[in-house]
Protein backbone atom coordinates (compact mmCIF):
# COMPACT_ATOMS: atom_id res chain seq x y z
CA UNK A 1 0.00 0.00 0.00
CA UNK A 2 1.25 3.41 -0.80
CA UNK A 3 -0.91 5.58 -2.73
CA UNK A 4 -4.60 5.78 -4.37
CA UNK A 5 -4.36 9.15 -6.44
CA UNK A 6 -4.92 7.46 -10.01
CA UNK A 7 -8.52 7.42 -10.85
CA UNK A 8 -7.72 3.15 -11.77
CA UNK A 9 -7.43 2.68 -8.27
CA UNK A 10 -3.85 0.81 -8.29
CA UNK A 11 -3.77 -0.40 -4.98
CA UNK A 12 -6.76 -3.31 -3.72
CA UNK A 13 -5.93 -2.75 -0.26
CA UNK A 14 -7.44 1.43 -0.18
CA UNK A 15 -10.22 0.46 -2.77
CA UNK A 16 -11.35 -2.10 -0.27
CA UNK A 17 -11.28 0.08 2.70
CA UNK A 18 -13.07 2.80 1.09
CA UNK A 19 -15.90 0.55 0.15
CA UNK A 20 -16.08 -1.08 3.66
CA UNK A 21 -16.12 2.20 5.47
CA UNK A 22 -19.07 3.33 2.75
CA UNK A 23 -20.96 0.02 3.63
CA UNK A 24 -20.75 0.34 7.27
CA UNK A 25 -21.41 4.06 7.48
CA UNK A 26 -19.29 4.03 11.03
CA UNK A 27 -20.74 7.00 13.42
CA UNK A 28 -16.99 8.75 14.50
CA UNK A 29 -17.68 10.13 17.93
CA UNK A 30 -15.59 13.33 17.93
CA UNK A 31 -14.05 15.51 20.61
CA UNK A 32 -12.77 18.13 18.61
CA UNK A 33 -11.80 21.72 18.61
CA UNK A 34 -14.35 24.29 17.83
CA UNK A 35 -12.37 25.89 14.80
CA UNK A 36 -12.50 22.91 12.44
CA UNK A 37 -15.88 20.93 13.50
CA UNK A 38 -17.64 21.77 10.71
CA UNK A 39 -15.38 20.92 8.28
CA UNK A 40 -14.31 17.50 10.08
CA UNK A 41 -17.73 16.57 9.90
CA UNK A 42 -18.42 17.45 6.32
CA UNK A 43 -15.30 15.23 5.58
CA UNK A 44 -16.85 12.62 7.45
CA UNK A 45 -19.90 13.01 5.46
CA UNK A 46 -18.15 13.08 2.20
CA UNK A 47 -16.37 9.76 2.82
CA UNK A 48 -19.75 7.69 3.48
CA UNK A 49 -18.90 8.03 7.46
CA UNK A 50 -21.56 9.88 10.39
CA UNK A 51 -20.16 12.40 12.77
CA UNK A 52 -21.01 13.35 16.09
CA UNK A 53 -19.63 16.07 17.81
CA UNK A 54 -20.60 16.07 21.33
CA UNK A 55 -18.31 17.54 23.65
CA UNK A 56 -20.22 17.58 27.03
CA UNK A 57 -18.73 15.79 30.03
CA UNK A 58 -22.39 14.62 30.80
CA UNK A 59 -22.94 12.67 27.59
CA UNK A 60 -19.89 11.80 25.94
CA UNK A 61 -19.67 8.42 27.51
CA UNK A 62 -22.93 7.79 26.15
CA UNK A 63 -22.38 8.01 23.02
CA UNK A 64 -19.60 5.82 22.58
CA UNK A 65 -20.65 2.56 22.96
CA UNK A 66 -22.86 3.45 19.64
CA UNK A 67 -19.67 4.73 17.87
CA UNK A 68 -17.36 2.76 15.28
CA UNK A 69 -14.85 4.92 16.46
CA UNK A 70 -13.55 7.72 18.53
CA UNK A 71 -11.43 11.20 17.82
CA UNK A 72 -10.03 12.97 20.57
CA UNK A 73 -9.17 16.02 19.16
CA UNK A 74 -6.80 18.62 21.36
CA UNK A 75 -6.95 21.94 19.26
CA UNK A 76 -9.17 24.61 21.01
CA UNK A 77 -8.90 22.62 24.79
CA UNK A 78 -10.26 23.54 27.50
CA UNK A 79 -10.80 22.33 31.03
CA UNK A 80 -14.18 21.20 30.39
CA UNK A 81 -13.53 19.19 27.20
CA UNK A 82 -10.34 17.84 28.76
CA UNK A 83 -12.89 16.36 31.32
CA UNK A 84 -14.68 15.00 28.49
CA UNK A 85 -11.84 13.49 26.74
CA UNK A 86 -10.84 11.28 29.25
CA UNK A 87 -14.55 10.41 29.78
CA UNK A 88 -14.85 9.50 26.00
CA UNK A 89 -11.41 7.63 26.22
CA UNK A 90 -12.37 5.62 29.31
CA UNK A 91 -15.90 4.28 27.95
CA UNK A 92 -13.78 3.82 24.57
CA UNK A 93 -11.64 1.38 26.64
CA UNK A 94 -14.86 -0.15 27.97
CA UNK A 95 -16.59 -1.15 25.22
CA UNK A 96 -13.89 -1.68 22.81
CA UNK A 97 -14.31 1.08 20.55
CA UNK A 98 -10.74 2.26 18.60
CA UNK A 99 -10.13 5.33 19.30
CA UNK A 100 -7.59 8.29 17.59
CA UNK A 101 -5.70 10.96 19.66
CA UNK A 102 -4.97 14.39 17.66
CA UNK A 103 -2.56 15.82 20.04
CA UNK A 104 -2.81 19.24 18.32
CA UNK A 105 0.17 22.31 18.92
CA UNK A 106 1.55 19.89 21.91
CA UNK A 107 5.03 20.91 23.16
CA UNK A 108 4.45 24.46 23.55
CA UNK A 109 1.50 25.05 25.84
CA UNK A 110 1.87 22.74 28.75
CA UNK A 111 -2.28 22.18 29.74
CA UNK A 112 -2.57 20.24 26.30
CA UNK A 113 0.64 18.87 27.06
CA UNK A 114 -0.13 17.15 29.90
CA UNK A 115 -3.33 16.18 28.87
CA UNK A 116 -1.56 14.49 25.88
CA UNK A 117 0.56 12.45 27.83
CA UNK A 118 -1.97 11.07 30.17
CA UNK A 119 -4.27 9.78 27.22
CA UNK A 120 -1.19 8.47 25.35
CA UNK A 121 -1.15 5.96 29.01
CA UNK A 122 -4.63 4.57 27.71
CA UNK A 123 -3.18 3.75 24.92
CA UNK A 124 -5.14 5.00 21.81
CA UNK A 125 -5.39 2.92 18.83
CA UNK A 126 -3.88 5.32 16.66
CA UNK A 127 -1.92 8.78 16.89
CA UNK A 128 -2.18 11.44 13.73
CA UNK A 129 0.37 14.75 14.30
CA UNK A 130 2.62 16.55 11.85
CA UNK A 131 6.09 16.40 12.65
CA UNK A 132 6.81 18.29 15.23
CA UNK A 133 3.47 17.80 17.00
CA UNK A 134 4.83 14.03 17.01
CA UNK A 135 8.18 14.80 18.34
CA UNK A 136 6.95 16.76 21.26
CA UNK A 137 4.57 13.62 22.16
CA UNK A 138 7.57 11.67 22.05
CA UNK A 139 9.64 13.59 24.26
CA UNK A 140 11.88 14.55 21.39
CA UNK A 141 11.09 18.20 20.52
CA UNK A 142 9.53 21.12 21.93
CA UNK A 143 7.10 21.26 19.23
CA UNK A 144 6.20 23.81 16.33
CA UNK A 145 4.45 27.12 16.39
CA UNK A 146 1.44 27.04 17.10
CA UNK A 147 -0.51 24.22 15.35
CA UNK A 148 2.25 24.80 12.63
CA UNK A 149 4.97 22.35 11.74
CA UNK A 150 8.62 23.02 12.09
CA UNK A 151 10.34 20.48 11.28
CA UNK A 152 9.84 18.02 8.14
CA UNK A 153 8.10 14.90 8.18
CA UNK A 154 11.74 12.70 8.03
CA UNK A 155 12.80 14.13 10.60
CA UNK A 156 9.91 12.91 12.60
CA UNK A 157 9.76 8.88 11.41
CA UNK A 158 12.45 7.35 14.38
CA UNK A 159 9.94 9.15 16.85
CA UNK A 160 6.89 7.95 15.52
CA UNK A 161 8.85 4.21 15.86
CA UNK A 162 9.41 5.38 18.83
CA UNK A 163 6.36 6.32 20.06
CA UNK A 164 4.30 3.79 18.27
CA UNK A 165 6.32 1.19 20.52
CA UNK A 166 5.91 2.42 23.46
CA UNK A 167 2.30 3.17 22.85
CA UNK A 168 0.62 0.38 20.63
CA UNK A 169 -0.60 2.77 18.83
CA UNK A 170 -0.28 3.08 14.66
CA UNK A 171 1.97 6.83 14.62
CA UNK A 172 0.94 8.72 11.27
CA UNK A 173 3.65 11.90 10.42
CA UNK A 174 1.50 14.26 8.15
CA UNK A 175 3.14 16.62 5.91
CA UNK A 176 4.03 16.69 2.34
CA UNK A 177 4.67 12.85 2.22
CA UNK A 178 2.94 11.17 5.64
CA UNK A 179 4.82 8.31 7.49
CA UNK A 180 2.59 5.66 8.86
CA UNK A 181 3.94 3.23 11.30
CA UNK A 182 3.66 0.60 13.97
CA UNK A 183 6.80 0.30 15.70
CA UNK A 184 8.17 -2.08 12.77
CA UNK A 185 6.13 -1.84 9.83
CA UNK A 186 6.43 1.78 8.00
CA UNK A 187 3.89 2.72 5.04
CA UNK A 188 5.21 5.65 2.85
CA UNK A 189 2.33 8.06 1.43
CA UNK A 190 3.28 10.55 -1.46
CA UNK A 191 0.60 13.06 -2.75
CA UNK A 192 -1.77 15.80 -1.61
CA UNK A 193 -0.99 19.24 -2.56
CA UNK A 194 0.17 22.71 -1.10
CA UNK A 195 -3.24 24.11 -0.52
CA UNK A 196 -3.83 21.14 2.41
CA UNK A 197 -1.77 23.87 4.29
CA UNK A 198 -3.76 26.98 3.45
CA UNK A 199 -7.21 25.36 4.75
CA UNK A 200 -8.11 25.46 8.04
CA UNK A 201 -8.66 21.78 9.86
CA UNK A 202 -7.07 19.91 6.85
CA UNK A 203 -4.55 17.88 9.70
CA UNK A 204 -7.94 17.61 11.84
CA UNK A 205 -9.88 16.30 9.57
CA UNK A 206 -7.60 13.66 8.50
CA UNK A 207 -7.32 12.81 11.94
CA UNK A 208 -10.89 12.19 11.99
CA UNK A 209 -10.63 10.03 8.75
CA UNK A 210 -7.93 7.71 10.64
CA UNK A 211 -10.92 7.16 12.95
CA UNK A 212 -13.76 6.65 10.44
CA UNK A 213 -11.05 3.66 8.94
CA UNK A 214 -9.89 2.84 12.39
CA UNK A 215 -13.77 1.68 12.53
CA UNK A 216 -13.98 -0.64 9.69
CA UNK A 217 -10.03 -1.70 8.90
CA UNK A 218 -8.55 -4.41 12.21
CA UNK A 219 -5.31 -3.54 11.65
CA UNK A 220 -4.60 0.05 12.63
CA UNK A 221 -1.57 0.92 10.58
CA UNK A 222 -3.33 -0.26 7.69
CA UNK A 223 -6.40 2.23 8.45
CA UNK A 224 -4.15 5.06 8.97
CA UNK A 225 -2.43 5.11 5.82
CA UNK A 226 -5.83 3.93 3.73
CA UNK A 227 -7.65 7.39 5.29
CA UNK A 228 -3.92 9.39 4.33
CA UNK A 229 -3.70 8.00 0.90
CA UNK A 230 -7.79 8.75 0.49
CA UNK A 231 -7.04 12.09 1.18
CA UNK A 232 -4.10 12.74 -0.47
CA UNK A 233 -6.24 11.62 -3.40
CA UNK A 234 -8.50 13.69 -3.19
CA UNK A 235 -7.12 16.66 -2.63
CA UNK A 236 -4.68 15.96 -5.81
CA UNK A 237 -7.83 16.11 -7.64
CA UNK A 238 -9.30 19.01 -6.05
CA UNK A 239 -6.33 20.90 -7.30
CA UNK A 240 -6.95 21.48 -10.62
CA UNK A 241 -10.16 22.84 -10.62
CA UNK A 242 -9.47 25.17 -7.30
CA UNK A 243 -8.76 29.02 -7.91
CA UNK A 244 -7.90 29.08 -4.22
CA UNK A 245 -7.83 27.88 -0.96
CA UNK A 246 -11.69 28.42 -0.60
CA UNK A 247 -12.49 26.55 -4.05
CA UNK A 248 -10.50 23.92 -3.21
CA UNK A 249 -11.68 23.39 0.15
CA UNK A 250 -14.77 23.09 -1.39
CA UNK A 251 -13.60 20.69 -4.13
CA UNK A 252 -12.07 18.86 -1.60
CA UNK A 253 -14.68 17.62 -0.31
CA UNK A 254 -16.37 16.65 -3.39
CA UNK A 255 -13.50 14.63 -4.49
CA UNK A 256 -13.66 12.82 -1.74
CA UNK A 257 -17.33 12.37 -2.37
CA UNK A 258 -16.19 11.03 -5.49
CA UNK A 259 -13.40 8.66 -4.73
CA UNK A 260 -13.81 4.98 -6.09
CA UNK A 261 -17.77 6.02 -7.33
Amino acid sequence: MARASDRSWPDPEIAADLAALRAAAPLVHCVTNVVVSAFTANVLLAIGAAPAMVHAPEEVADLVPAAGALLVNLGTVTAEQAEAARIAVAAAREHDVPWVLDPVAVGPLPFRTALAHELLEQRPTAIRGNPSEILALAGLGAGGRGVDATDGPEAAIDAARDLARRSGAAVAVSGAVDHVTDGERLITVPGGDELLTRVTGAGCALGALVAAACAVVPDPLRAAASASALLAAAAERAVSGARGPGSFAVGLLDELDALGR
